[in-house]
């Protein structure tokens, strides 16, 4: 039987090795198993459990006043516009405004040649003349005729074929003192006068032109702008909610922000709203009145609109950022005595911005997360200091005015509503 010398050295090292290996498990089982065990301990489970708080923010939740608005979106309109034309046909002598100009009610604007109008009104005055001649000559020898008849020296038709002849002249001279006062018109339609005040736009026709009545252009088209309109439109589902304000006579605030809903530009009040709803949009038109002193409003501008449509008094307020929902409805994480949170089901009332009422399930001075929330459950410790969040000694509630002065669209919260069920 042969044997292989180099067998004999490797069988002899194979229990070592295996030696080696199994205290090489077991120095690794002793070092990872104190570290992992540490781990778990304190994190406490999902979502922070009975460990370690969970860092949140919490506001508490607050009294006071809240003032509901309803958005849309709208145009500025002039009170009123009007396109310059002459009623007159002549050559433009002269225009006296400036294209943009503010004007005021009875301001000239331009002149057109006098001359012919001139020239008919010293017609119709000579035919006056002489027409008041004949009447009165007419009126004479009447009264001659008259005479006669009464002397039996004078036929009967003498003397109603004369006063006849005094109505013919009656009538003429009525006919030409309206050829003066037509005349005069014609002298006054030669200056062009602004209708009421406000803005002019550019000029659509240069002095030497002839014009004439019928042309569609005009001369300048003046916009009243002070004051000024904005229609706007609003879903018909708020229409209720309108009309109980419209109809209880009170003036109806309106606020109108730019494009970018930053900037307020003016405030003004609802004068009326649209006989009917539009249904291929299923809303309804609104107008309102501002003053527009500043020029801040301009015609075709848009704008965006809140029109204050209720005012609560005493309300209970929460941030908005508080309210969770879930497929149970809507809640909020309640902050208790023990640095711990409950979950608290909620019905809310309006929301104006960053504020929400809440008709049940909150009380003032109730602490409620606003940041934080993600991974909370019923019953995690929180820590209120960490991220800044608020304690009930010193955290102040959300203020009464924040919410009516806040711009639409800027007083959205982040947030953190959660599509699931409260645990």
């Amino acid at each position: 039987m042969s044997s292989d010398p180099k067998a004999a050295p490797r069988r002899r090292y194979l229990p070592l090795l295996a030696l080696s290996l199994a205290g090489a498990a077991a120095v690794g089982a002793w070092l990872y198993w104190p570290r992992s065990a540490e781990v778990t301990n304190s994190q406490g489970g999902p979502g922070g459990g009975k460990g370690r708080p969970v860092p949140v923010v919490a506001q508490p939740v607050s009294t006071g006043d809240l003032q509901v608005h309803l958005s849309g979106t709208g145009t500025v309109t002039p009170r009123n516009t009007v396109t310059i034309r002459t009623r007159v046909d002549g050559q433009l002598m002269r225009v006296t405004f400036q294209e943009g100009q503010m004007v005021k009610e009875g301001d000239l604007l331009a002149e057109i040649d006098p001359r012919p109008s001139q020239v008919q009104l010293l017609q119709a005055q000579g035919a006056l003349a002489r027409d008041q001649a004949l009447l009165e000559n007419a009126r004479v020898d009447l009264e001659r005729y008259r005479t006669l008849y009464q002397q039996d020296s004078g036929s009967k038709q003498q003397w109603d074929t004369q006063k006849s002849l005094v109505g013919q002249y009656e009538g003429a001279v009525k006919s030409d003192q309206a050829q003066i006062e037509v005349a005069k018109l014609q002298l006054t339609y030669s200056r062009i006068t602004a209708p009421f005040s406000g803005r002019l736009g550019l000029r659509q026709v240069d002095p030497g032109n002839v014009i004439h009545a019928t042309d569609v252009a005009g001369l300048v088209v003046i916009n009243q702008m002070q004051p000024i309109l904005v229609v706007f439109t609003l879903p018909e589902d708020n229409l209720t909610a309108i009309l109980r304000q419209v109809r209880s006579g009170e003036r109806i605030p309106v606020d109108v922000y730019d494009r970018n809903q930053t900037t307020k530009l003016a405030s003004g009040a609802l004068v009326t709203l649209d006989n009917q709803i539009d249904p291929t949009t299923g809303t309804i038109r609104l107008k309102a009145e501002f003053a527009n002193e500043d020029g801040a409003l301009f015609p075709n501008q848009f704008v965006n609109v809140r029109l204050l449509i209720d005012s609560l008094h005493d309300a209970t307020l929460v941030p908005t950022a508080a309210i969770q929902r879930g497929v149970q409805g809507t809640y909020a994480y309640v902050v208790g005595a023990d640095q711990t949170v409950s979950v608290r089901p909620v019905k809310l009332g309006p929301t104006e911005g960053e504020v929400a009422a809440v008709t049940d399930g909150l009380k003032p001075g109730e602490l409620v997360v606003v940041d934080g929330t993600d991974k909370l459950r019923d019953g995690a410790k929180v820590d209120l200091g960490s991220r800044g969040g608020a304690t009930a000694g010193q955290a102040k509630g959300p203020a009464s005015g924040q919410a009516a002065d806040a711009p639409p669209g800027q007083g959205t919260a982040p947030e953190r509503r959660h599509r699931r069920s409260p645990p």
